[in-house]
């Protein structure tokens, strides 16, 4: 297609949509008058569930109760988060390592949580880097991120980090195809088809600890892959994945990598490929990665770095991967809660191709190929579907399901949810979303088990919704109450970053195992406190270390000397309270990272290397009783050399001690 045509086809999609989605028909009963009693949630009322977004560019995860729609809680993971001091602490700096360094920001976008048996256990929540391909792990025990994998081989990581049924593996597919890292990568980019692939990675999960692993990784054919769905029931021990660029366009992919009819959706028998890993057909590859993991007993971060990955070669183990023809430039792949429906969403397609398990079975058992792809068998796509949903809406994108037989898909072009019936593929209702929607959440909506209440839109662009703030328009979701037969629109909330996808879960499959403290008893950091009379600081060579306390409401020690400049001081604070939510902060002057927040039991610790002679006071950041301005002390630093010897104290003062300062 030349770039006139290009632009002419774009018109033509540009009147449609001008003429048939400008103005929701619903548009002006968008809201009905028991919205607000649907969506309240009364003070001192917990939500009924929690509703974990990715933050997108933010690099956090973030959690909302609904359906009040109230932000809980942040959660760094890949990027430092001054408020928490998470890359800023030397307990947690290490979380950010990679093969590249200490890469303090990515692009989370797709949460997931931990399944038993198909259905949300409450565990953990995955999450993906999008830039600098990292998969990580949060322990909703304690909403903090416990462990990072980076991952090899891997351009982007965008089709990830999905699950299979009991979590055995998180599954996560490169979105750029580049060349693998043991080959030689300093080759011209138009050599794209001769030595780009790509690579999905199976990450095996521990039963009971959650500690990630690179099981292995398969080569593919160089496309992109967008996104994943593991098969469930009938379908376990199959994964799903929606692949784009089968053009393997190296420039101007907006028209080059659309030239095609179809895309493709690719099958994966993992469980097949278990056989031939466990036969020893798989290859040991050179790579570097790092894995970065932390311990709630000594409240510290450890980050290796794995030199070597098993491969198994697709093109040569050719009945582990099959392709689907697909509407070109799918963006979802979703299957729904029985496992005999796979949903594929082409972004520029007018209708939504469901494909059958069933038939994919029968279809790779009789040989129904239209010829192969890379050395990858194709499946004819007769073969495979089950059929289509006619002009549901424009810009198909991501679909959830109610577990009662229906399927919900958002219409990024046309600005709509559509709710449609999976067996006879009729459309049922739709629901104006009025902005650009990208994914959909039905709590438990990608499990065997969904909770058929609500679905969420998380939009793209939502300009006009809320009040305004400069040129950057706030992130927005959308609830709407799915109970009854229509879809109805209930409350818009603001989200951080950019929303992209979200999982949803009852509270009461997280909220009672949550920690509401650390057991001083148990902690063992190496650095610890456990009560003011084991506080000290110790001097080894121009390595300061301040064994410290925090308690309502002072520090232990809070007046110290000798620290002399071109010392590097870390202060070792451990929160010696016992109670819910009672942190303590600690920051002092001239710190050039972040302030500490520190959990009851916690030790945590910051470096500081003063960058001149003074007094400089430190202080708690968290306010934590009617004394909390008072919890404060202060730090003498002297010329290098100064005979000042090194001194602390709490409560008293010492005999002055002078190197030509003032007594």
């Amino acid at each position: 297609m030349t770039y006139t045509k290009y632009l002419s086809v774009i018109g033509v999609v540009a009147l449609v949509i001008g003429v048939n989605a400008c103005k929701p028909k619903n548009a002006g009963n968008a809201v009905t008058g028991d919205a607000a009693s649907k969506a309240y949630v009364a003070p001192g009322k917990y939500d009924e569930f929690y509703n974990f977004l990715s933050g997108g560019f933010s690099g956090q995860m973030s959690v909302y109760g609904l359906p009040s729609g109230r932000l809980l809680r942040v959660i760094p993971v890949f990027s430092v988060d001054p408020e928490k001091g998470y890359g800023y602490s030397e307990e947690t700096k290490p979380m950010l390592n990679t093969s590249h360094g200490f890469v303090p920001w990515d692009d989370l976008h797709h949460p997931e949580l931990s399944q038993t048996n198909g259905e949300i256990d409450g565990r953990w929540i995955f999450g993906n880097a999008n830039n600098t391909p990292r998969v990580a792990r949060i322990d909703l025990t304690t909403f903090r991120t416990a462990e990072i994998i980076e991952l090899p081989n891997s351009g982007g990581n965008h089709s990830s980090p999905f699950i299979t049924e009991n979590t055995e593996y998180v599954v996560a597919g490169t979105r750029f195809s580049v060349p693998p890292d043991h080959a030689n990568g300093d080759i011209p980019i138009n050599t794209y088809k001769q030595n780009f692939k790509g690579h999905i990675s199976f990450i095996s999960v521990g039963k009971e600890d959650g500690k990630m692993d690179i099981a292995f990784q398969i080569e593919c054919p160089g496309v992109n892959f967008d996104l994943s769905h593991a098969g469930k029931a009938k379908s376990h021990g199959w994964f799903f994945f929606s692949c784009y660029n089968t053009e393997q366009a190296n420039t101007l992919l907006e028209v080059n990598a659309s030239q095609r009819d179809k895309d493709f959706i690719m099958a994966v028998n993992w469980k097949k490929a278990e056989e031939y890993l466990k036969a020893g057909q798989g290859k040991k590859q050179k790579v570097r990665y790092a894995h970065n993991w932390y311990s709630d007993k000594t409240h510290t971060a450890i980050s290796e770095i794995k030199t070597e990955v098993t491969v198994l070669d697709a093109k040569t183990l050719k009945d582990i991967c099959y392709f689907i023809p697909c509407p070109k430039s799918p963006h979802g792949c979703d299957v729904d809660p029985t496992g005999e429906y796979i949903v594929g969403s082409g972004k520029l397609a007018a209708l939504i191709p469901v494909f059958s398990f069933d038939k994919i079975q029968k279809a790779i058992a009789d040989k129904a190929f239209e010829g192969d792809y890379e050395g990858i068998p194709v499946i004819k796509y007769d073969a495979a579907i089950y059929g289509e949903v006619k002009k549901p809406g424009l810009g198909p994108l991501h679909t959830e399901f109610d577990g009662k037989g229906n399927a919900y898909t958002s219409m990024f072009v046309s600005s709509e949810v559509v709710k449609w019936n999976i067996k006879d593929l009729k459309v049922l209702d739709r629901a104006a979303t009025f902005y650009s929607v990208g994914h959909l959440c039905v709590p438990g909506g990608d499990s065997r088990k969904p909770n058929a209440k609500y679905v969420i839109a998380y939009d793209k662009i939502t300009k006009d919704r809320y009040l305004p703030t400069g040129p950057e328009l706030s992130q927005s979701a959308q609830l709407y109450d799915i109970s009854g037969d229509k879809m109805q629109l209930i409350l818009d909330f603001p989200t951080i970053g950019e929303p992209h996808y979200a999982q949803a879960v009852a509270a009461d499959v997280i909220k009672n195992r949550s920690v509401k403290f650390f057991k001083i008893d148990e902690n063992a950091h190496p650095y610890v406190s456990k009560g003011e009379g084991t506080t000290k600081v110790v001097r080894e060579g121009k390595t300061v270390h301040v064994y410290a306390t925090a308690i309502r409401s002072h520090f232990a020690p809070d007046n110290i000397e000798g620290i002399k400049m071109g010392d590097e001081v870390y202060f070792h604070i451990t929160n010696l309270e016992q109670d819910w939510d009672v942190p303590h902060g600690f920051a002092i002057k001239g710190a050039a990272n972040a302030e500490l927040l520190i959990m009851p039991g916690e030790t945590t610790t910051l470096k500081w290397v003063p960058d001149r002679v003074g007094i400089f006071p430190m202080y708690c950041t968290d306010f934590c009783s009617a004394l909390h301005q008072e919890m404060s002390g202060y730090v003498r630093v002297s010329p290098a050399g100064s005979n000042v010897p090194l001194t602390y104290s709490t409560g008293k003062n010492l005999p002055a001690a002078d190197a030509g300062g003032t007594k």
